[in-house]
C-alpha cells in the first residue's frame, strides 16, 4: 500500500510506455493520473499539488527541465522523478540540479522506479514535516514576541528567579528602577540586605507551586522607597517541574500615602479622645457648680463656676484648631532657645529611662553654646523618640559581655546645631535602616506601633533639618540630626500667616481682664 496521501502524476509522450507504468503502479496501490504533454499536467499541478510526479525528460510542448522548473514554482513540496534515456546524462545532472528528486534511465526497471518513487515519498513526508514545523515556530516566535512585548511594557515590576532567588530575567520597567542585574540576588537589589527575606513568597512558591501575595516596602537604586504588592507564580518545564518564578510587584505607595495620612489623621483623633472625655466631664461640673450657685444666689461659687467654663471650652476650642491645622501640616510655633537648656531638658527626660534599664547614659555639650530657632514641644518629642529608640537597641542586644552605652552629643556650629547619638546596641540591617521613618514599619514586634520615627523625621524636616543613619549588626548605630539655627526663611514665610491666625484665635479665648486706672 501506498504511504503517498494524495494522487500520482505520470506525464510522458509514449502512450504505452505510459499505460504499462500506470498499470504496474496502480497494482502496488498507487492513485495514478496520466498525461501526454506538459500544459495538461501543470494545470493539474496547480489545482491538486501531486506529492509525487514522475515525467519524462522528452516532452511534445516543452522540454522536461523546464516542466521541471515550473513544477518546483507552482508546487515546491511536489517531488518529481525524471525519467530519460541512459545515454544522456548531461540531462540527467540538469535535472538533479533542478532539484528533481531522482533521475531513472529508459527502459524502467521496476526495481530502480520502487526506489525511487519510496525516495520521493519520504523527501515530501519529511519536506511537509519541515514545512509544519516552520509554520508552528513562526507561530511560536509570533506567540513569544507579543508576550515579550507585554512582559516589557506591563505597567508593573516583573523578574524572573531561579530556586537560588537569582535574577534570571527582568521587565523594562523593573530595569529601570532598580537597575539590571541578572545573576544577583534579589533581596540584595530590592532591600540590600544580605540574606533572604522572612516569609519570601518565592520560596513559598517553589515549595508549594502555588501563587503568593505579600506587600512590601522596597528601595530603588536612586533611594526611592515604594510600597508594592507582590503576586508570585509558578513557571514550569515540558515534565510539569517548577524551573522557575515570576514575581510581579505593583506600585501602591500613593494608595499608602492617602491611608496613612487618614490613617494618622485617626490616631490624633484617637489619642485626643480621652482628653475630650476629661473636658466634658468638667464642664458638667462647671455647669452644675454654676447652677448651684444661681439656685444659692452665692456669687463666689458663680465666679468659681464660670472661671471653670471659660478654661474648658477654650481648651476644647484650642484641641479643635490643633486638629483643623494638622489636617493642613501642622505648623511650627518656633521660638528662640538656649541650646543648653533645651539639650539638658532632653537629658532629664531620657537618663532615667536608661538607668532603668542598667544602660550607661553619657552626654557632652559646652557651656556656652547659644540659642536655635525651634519649636521646643515638637523638636523635643522627636529627639526623645530617637534616644529612646537607642536605648530599646540597647536592651534588646543578648549577645554583648560589654556594658551597654549610649553617648548623646551636642556639637554647635555657626549655621548649625547637631545632634549625635551613638549606641553599641542591635544595629540594623539594611532593610531596617532603608524603611525605619517609613510609617507603621516597626522592628520592635509587639512592642512598637511604627509611628514614633516617622513622625520624629517628619518633625525634622520641618525644621528644615536632616538625619543620617550608619548601622552595623550587632555594633551598633549612630544617629546624625543636623539643624538650622535660623530656621530658613522659606519655612518662616509658609507659616507667618497660620501663626499670625492662631495667635488671634487664641487671644480672642482670653478673658478680659479690667486695667487698673
Amino acid at each position: 500500500m501506498s504511504l503517498l496521501n494524495g494522487t500520482l502524476l505520470l506525464v510522458d509522450q509514449d502512450k504505452e510506455l505510459k499505460e504499462a507504468i500506470s498499470v504496474y503502479l496502480s497494482r502496488l496501490g498507487h492513485q495514478v493520473k496520466t498525461f501526454t504533454s506538459a500544459q495538461e499536467a501543470l494545470s493539474e499541478v496547480l489545482d491538486e499539488t501531486p506529492p509525487v510526479i514522475i515525467a519524462s525528460a522528452e516532452l511534445p510542448d516543452m522540454p522536461g527541465t523546464e516542466f521541471l522548473r515550473r513544477v518546483k514554482e507552482l508546487s515546491p513540496y511536489s517531488e518529481v522523478i525524471m525519467m530519460g534515456e541512459n545515454n544522456d546524462s548531461e540531462v540527467g545532472v540538469k535535472c538533479l540540479e533542478l532539484d528533481a528528486s531522482d533521475y531513472v534511465h529508459k527502459p524502467i526497471k521496476s526495481e530502480y522506479l520502487n526506489i525511487a518513487i519510496k525516495r520521493a515519498e519520504q523527501r515530501h513526508s519529511n519536506n511537509i514535516k519541515i514545512k509544519n514545523y516552520t509554520e508552528q515556530f513562526e507561530s511560536l516566535k509570533n506567540t513569544k514576541i507579543m508576550f515579550q512585548q507585554l512582559f516589557e511594557v506591563v505597567p508593573c515590576y516583573i523578574s524572573i528567579q531561579d530556586r537560588n532567588l537569582r535574577l534570571t530575567g527582568a521587565n523594562r520597567r523593573f530595569k529601570k528602577d532598580f537597575g539590571d542585574h541578572i545573576g544577583s540576588y534579589c533581596y540584595e537589589i530590592y532591600k540590600y540586605r544580605t540574606e533572604p527575606c522572612r516569609d519570601c513568597p518565592v520560596k513559598d512558591t517553589f515549595e508549594d507551586g502555588q501563587p503568593h501575595y505579600t506587600e512590601e516596602v522596597v528601595t530603588s537604586k536612586s533611594g526611592q522607597q515604594y510600597n508594592v504588592l507582590t503576586t508570585t507564580a509558578p513557571i514550569r518545564d515540558s515534565s510539569g517541574e517548577i524551573t522557575q518564578v515570576m514575581e510581579m510587584a505593583t506600585d501602591i505607595s500613593q494608595i499608602r500615602q492617602l491611608q496613612s495620612n487618614l490613617t494618622s489623621l485617626g490616631l490624633l483623633l484617637s489619642s485626643m479622645s480621652h482628653s475630650i472625655r476629661g473636658f466634658l466631664t468638667s464642664l458638667d461640673g462647671g455647669i452644675y457648680s454654676l447652677e448651684s450657685g444661681i439656685k444659692k444666689n452665692d456669687n463666689e461659687q458663680i465666679n468659681n463656676a464660670s472661671e471653670i467654663l471659660k478654661k474648658m471650652i477654650h481648651r476644647i476650642r484650642s484641641m479643635v484648631l490643633d486638629i483643623l491645622y494638622y489636617t493642613k501640616e501642622r505648623d511650627l510655633h518656633w521660638t528662640n532657645i538656649h541650646v543648653r537648656d533645651f539639650s539638658k531638658d532632653l537629658v532629664s527626660i531620657v537618663k532615667e529611662k536608661a538607668k532603668k534599664h542598667q544602660i550607661e547614659f553619657a552626654y557632652e555639650f559646652d557651656s556656652h553654646m547659644g540659642s536655635f530657632e525651634i519649636d521646643p514641644g515638637s523638636l523635643r518629642s522627636a529627639l526623645v523618640n530617637i534616644i529612646e529608640n537607642s536605648i530599646d537597641a540597647c536592651r534588646d542586644d543578648k549577645n554583648k559581655d560589654e556594658r551597654h552605652m549610649v553617648i548623646f552629643k551636642v556639637i554647635v556650629t555657626k549655621k548649625q546645631v547637631i545632634f549625635d547619638i551613638t549606641d553599641n546596641g542591635i544595629g540594623m540591617d539594611e532593610e531596617t535602616k532603608n524603611n525605619m521613618f517609613t510609617l507603621f514599619f516597626s522592628s520592635k514586634g509587639y512592642r512598637g506601633t511604627g509611628l514614633g520615627l516617622f513622625i520624629a523625621n517628619r518633625v525634622l524636616e520641618q525644621h528644615g533639618g536632616s538625619i543620617q543613619v550608619e548601622s552595623t549588626m550587632g555594633k551598633g548605630s549612630n544617629f546624625k540630626i543636623a539643624l538650622p539655627r535660623e530656621l530658613p526663611d522659606r519655612i518662616k514665610n509658609d507659616q507667618s500667616q497660620g501663626n499670625n491666625i492662631i495667635k488671634s484665635e487664641k487671644k480672642d479665648l482670653l478673658p478680659n481682664k479690667t486695667k487698673k486706672k
